[in-house]
């Protein structure tokens, strides 16, 4: 009986204050809660019915409800509609019972004023998210296991196993209920748990006992090289944006982890290769949640992709707002060029002589070239982007001057040779952009 007294792990639990113990009926969490009751806690209970099991779901409520009236420990149950909830949120019926779970207990917990919700995760809990992790492809976090804390989430049982939360209540008399779904094979959990946990054991009896000092361990280097990249981002970060070359100029172990620290969410490895690339090679992508381009060296989170800006004929003279850029364009007619012209890249002013037609504003086009006044050559507006450093998913958004002839400016580029107003000019045009 020692041997399960000394594994409850009471440094993580409060020296003082309640402590709310999730109480499905089963054997572990009976174990946890007249466990923590013996040692002297402030205990009380929560249920959380998940309808999943129609007359057996309403037993196991009503079960707990009555052991904790007979025992005087303050009780709590709710319920609700999993499958339903997950069909909404089309998120597995696991998914869905644990966000509901978790939601009702953080609830019960202000209700109940404990300063700790305990829950009982046991040893082979443990040892088969390890397996489960492992069989769908992890990394190091992922062999961690079960954290023993998250918020004010504790895990005090991850040393105590299933038998020998089963001897404890036996030796006492305490009575559990059991889940017959424990027992099918549907869950890919079950079937770890049936299948290969014990195949493992037949390797190593403490099987359980040794996955959990290997995950200890793992946390240990984990929580150190999470640790290393949150250093680097507070070197080389700038609100929500990155410096490129310094990400990638690191070890993967520490860039993958600046990366999630960054965009706050476990991002899997395929989604975390997509931001370092364009870290590497520029543009764009998208992650869950949130889309990540390269600025110039600067890596940003929460990028806004340019929405293409739709052709409009420019009121000469007049205003021509362009709400795609969150910009407009005034446009007058002047009788005198100014002496120092074309040195800015939002006021442009044309020789009304040599523009053919009305005058369009419009994104980029495949194969757009101009001859920009002082530069001496012809480029499409690709490469003249590129020189700018104006980003691939910024380049729609643009807004670029056209006549029948073709391009005769662009915003924050340049204008180009054959339209430019010349000093002495009389019949000239001007085009300022402002925010």
């Amino acid at each position: 009986m020692n041997a399960v007294v000394t594994r409850m792990n009471t440094e993580l639990l409060p020296r003082s204050g309640r402590i709310l113990c999730a109480v499905s009926g089963g054997a572990d969490s009976m174990y946890l809660l007249c466990r923590l009751r013996e040692l002297g806690y402030d205990v009380c209970a929560a249920h959380y019915n998940h309808g999943l099991r129609g007359v057996a779901s309403d037993g196991d409520e009503a079960f707990v409800r009555d052991f904790c009236a007979k025992e005087h420990i303050l009780f709590l149950a709710g319920q609700g509609d999993v499958r339903a909830w997950a069909g909404e949120r089309r998120m597995s019926i696991e998914e869905a019972a644990r966000a509901l779970r978790y939601e009702f207990l953080e609830q019960a917990a202000d209700e109940l004023g404990a300063a700790v919700i305990a829950t009982a995760h046991n040893a082979g809990d443990n040892g088969e998210t390890m397996l489960l992790n492992l069989a769908r492809g992890t990394g190091l976090k992922g062999l961690c296991g079960i954290p023993p804390a998250r918020g004010r989430i504790v895990r005090p049982m991850l040393d105590v196993t299933h038998q020998q939360a089963l001897e404890y209540l036996a030796a006492h008399n305490i009575p559990h209920v059991e889940d017959e779904t424990n027992q099918e094979d549907e869950y890919a959990r079950n079937r770890v748990r049936h299948r290969a946990v014990p195949a493992l054991e037949s390797v190593n009896p403490a099987f359980l006992h040794a996955a959990g000092q290997t995950a200890a361990l793992l946390r240990q280097d984990e929580e150190l090289l999470t640790a290393l990249a949150a250093e680097f981002l507070a070197q080389y970060r700038e609100g929500n944006s990155l410096s490129a070359k310094a990400l990638c100029g690191q070890p993967f172990s520490i860039a993958s982890r600046a990366v999630r620290l960054m965009t706050g969410q476990e991002l899997s490895y395929v989604h975390v290769q997509a931001v370092l690339k364009t870290a590497s090679d520029g543009g764009m992508t998208d992650i869950p949640g949130l889309a990540v381009g390269r600025e110039g060296d600067r890596l940003v989170f929460g990028i806004e992709p340019a929405v293409p800006i739709q052709p409009r004929t420019v009121s000469i003279p007049g205003r021509t707002e362009i709400p795609e850029a969150k910009l407009a364009l005034i446009c007058t007619k002047i009788t005198d060029c100014p002496p120092v012209v074309h040195k800015s890249f939002n006021i442009f002013f044309f020789n009304c002589e040599n523009i053919y037609g009305n005058i369009m504003v419009t994104a980029r086009r495949p194969g757009d070239k101009m001859r920009p006044v002082g530069r001496g050559c012809t480029k499409e507006l690709k490469q003249l982007f590129q020189e700018a450093g104006f980003p691939s998913w910024r380049r729609q958004g643009v807004p670029v001057l056209r006549d029948e002839q073709g391009v005769i400016a662009v915003y924050g580029i340049g204008l180009a040779e054959r339209v430019a107003a010349q000093s002495g000019d009389k019949n000239i045009i001007k085009i300022e952009f402002i925010k």
